[in-house]
């Protein structure tokens, strides 16, 4: 599968239901080239004018099934959003 396919899809958490967004980044294993992490950009600020300081990351572990246009994960929400300076 190629990272544009991955940008085409849309993650959804089965732990509480909820959108995530659409996969903006995929963080790699640079010994394996394994996919390590999936990155969706985290909610806008004021209105989405002044751009976004958090994003979901999740876990490749966490990936239950992806689909033609889903990718459902199992995760706890409250630990999926991060800082975007944080790594």
């Amino acid at each position: 599968m190629r990272f544009f396919d991955f940008k085409q899809k849309e993650v959804i958490n089965v732990k509480d239901g909820s959108r995530l967004g659409f996969v903006s980044d995929i963080k790699l294993c640079s010994e394996k080239g394994h996919c390590k992490q999936l990155i969706i950009p985290g909610p806008a600020r004021v209105f989405g004018f002044f751009g976004r300081e958090q994003e979901y990351r999740v876990d490749w572990e966490h990936v239950k099934q992806v689909g033609d246009d889903l990718i459902l994960v199992e995760c706890e929400p409250d630990k999926l959003l991060k800082n975007i300076e944080e790594e």
